[in-house]
């Protein structure tokens, strides 16, 4: 029985751990941190036409922000972060598909309907994912689970830019 119960520890020891979860808070500097919690509270509860930041002559993008502080449009990230492997929880905004209608790109942020409602999360707290092999993307209000790489990576296109990438290694959905 000694043996079993020695062989048993020795087993375990070599099964992987799974990731723990990280927080969207984590990707942001210290600076940014507290310059998010000093700032007034932003509504996202109202028609995108009724905001300050939807300008109808340039085509319903967003307006140039100027009443926006800073940390807003905050590119600084966490360099300790970067490679580390990291499970993410995020919603997902859809950027490109494959031959067989499955997202292989997609920006990843911490709440439902960011980027399409204005204004977008800070460039930190944006995630685009790059996920090969693809999956549905059928609901963005879907929260999902994204385990990968994550890198410190500049990227932008016209809904928004991002801070960070992660070379996904598993997509899935949230199951409540």
């Amino acid at each position: 029985m000694r043996y079993f119960l020695l062989a048993m520890l020795l087993l375990a020891s070599t099964v992987p751990a799974a990731l723990e979860e990280t927080d969207w808070l984590e990707l942001l500097p210290e600076s940014d941190l507290q310059a998010l919690l000093d700032m007034p509270e932003i509504s996202h509860n109202t028609p995108e036409a009724d905001s300050s930041f939807y300008a109808p002559e340039r085509g319903g993008l967003r307006a140039s922000g100027e009443d926006l502080p800073a940390v807003m449009y905050s590119a600084q990230t966490v360099p300790e972060l970067d490679g580390r492997a990291i499970l993410l929880g995020g919603y997902p905004v859809p950027l490109e598909s494959n031959g067989k209608g499955n997202f292989v790109e997609f920006f990843l942020v911490p709440y439902p309907g960011a980027c399409i409602h204005v204004p977008p999360p800070p460039p930190n707290q944006i995630v685009l994912v790059r996920y090969p092999q693809g999956m549905p993307l059928e609901d963005i209000y879907a929260p999902l689970w994204v385990e990968g790489t994550l890198n410190i990576e500049l990227s932008s296109n016209e809904l928004a830019d991002a801070a960070y990438t992660i070379a996904a290694d598993k997509v899935e959905l949230v199951e409540y």
